[in-house]
């Protein structure tokens, strides 16, 4: 049996999320998932990745369920209101990958939009790539696919090394809610290494405040092994570890991908060092016409510019 924590219910009462939880049992672990829209709609598979949770989707499915779609939103295993086993090797691309299959098929979801940024590209184009009969429309945000001619940039390898032993985010109870809030603009690197390297109190304000307060909620008041699932990402990227990022598959549907026939939305947060512009327009570029559009956003674009991510989609997809 998987040794697993369960965050409390008590933490996820926020004024700015009120969706109501569903749940897939995958072997003893329970995922949670948002279902939101009319049952018999056309998907729209909303994915997250590292430290974030379906919170991150809040501004884009009112929009997105009021256009007609089915909107599905998992947590991944670690992460949100899903278990988080407590074994760090537990956790591999390969598993996630699986997992989110596993929901896919037991919903018997089809006519999918999926919509990824960060590690819910690797995991989530995966799927497209798998079950194209299942698939209609990518669209891509701030993310990659491992594969041979890829550079890493050099924010993405400080960021693997910061989660290494000894480097500066590897620490106890790590302080994650502050990470979004930093690309989102609402409080400053300063304040940021203040409080995630020397245990500053935050004084948040404004939009920092529930924000702050969403993202943290997964994990307050749970013991150091429950943050493992998020620490395991950094660890996972193919630049370190080829065998927890699942490397070989990813440049499996890559190239798999670069042969998709049907739509392709690029939209990109153009102030990412991690993801940068380049590299979105470049990745649009190779593939078969897809469409770029950029925001002045960074790394999360959809906890800040939801309602236009909404316009965007639509303006390709139309409503149903």
């Amino acid at each position: 049996m998987t040794e697993f924590l369960r965050a409390r219910e008590e933490n996820f009462d926020l004024a700015d999320f009120n969706y109501a939880p569903n749940y897939h049992q995958w072997q003893d672990l329970r995922m949670h998932y948002l279902d939101e829209g009319p049952k018999d709609g056309p998907v729209m598979l909303l994915l997250h990745g590292m430290p974030t949770w379906s919170y991150l989707y809040r501004d884009m499915i009112p929009g997105l369920t009021t256009a007609g779609y089915r909107c599905i939103a998992p947590d991944h295993i670690g992460f949100g209101k899903s278990d988080k086993p407590t074994d760090i090797h537990w956790y591999t691309i390969a598993r996630h990958t699986e997992i989110l299959s596993s929901l896919i098929l037991d919903l018997d979801l089809n006519q999918i939009t999926v919509v990824c940024q960060d590690w819910g590209g690797p995991t989530g184009l995966a799927q497209a790539a798998m079950m194209p009969e299942r698939f209609e429309h990518l669209v891509i945000m701030n993310t990659w696919l491992h594969h041979a001619d890829y550079e890493y940039s050099e924010a993405i390898q400080r960021w693997n090394s910061g989660w290494q032993e000894g480097g500066i985010y590897c620490k106890e109870q790590p302080d994650i809610g502050l990470l979004p809030l930093v690309s989102a603009g609402v409080i400053s690197r300063e304040d940021f290494m203040g409080c995630f390297l020397q245990g500053q109190t935050l004084v948040a304000g404004g939009s920092a405040e529930p924000m702050y307060r969403a993202y943290s909620a997964p994990y307050r008041g749970l013991p150091d092994e429950g943050y493992n699932g998020f620490r395991r990402f950094p660890l996972s990227i193919p630049c370190d570890n080829v065998h927890n990022g699942n490397a070989a598959a990813q440049a499996l549907h890559y190239r798999t991908l670069l042969g998709w026939d049907k739509g392709c939305q690029f939209i990109w947060g153009c102030h990412d060092d991690v993801f940068t512009e380049a590299w979105g327009r470049e990745w649009a570029r190779r593939m078969n016409n897809a469409r770029f559009d950029g925001l002045e956003a960074g790394h999360f674009p959809q906890n800040t510019d939801g309602e236009q991510l909404v316009e965007l989609i639509l303006d390709e997809r139309g409503p149903t």
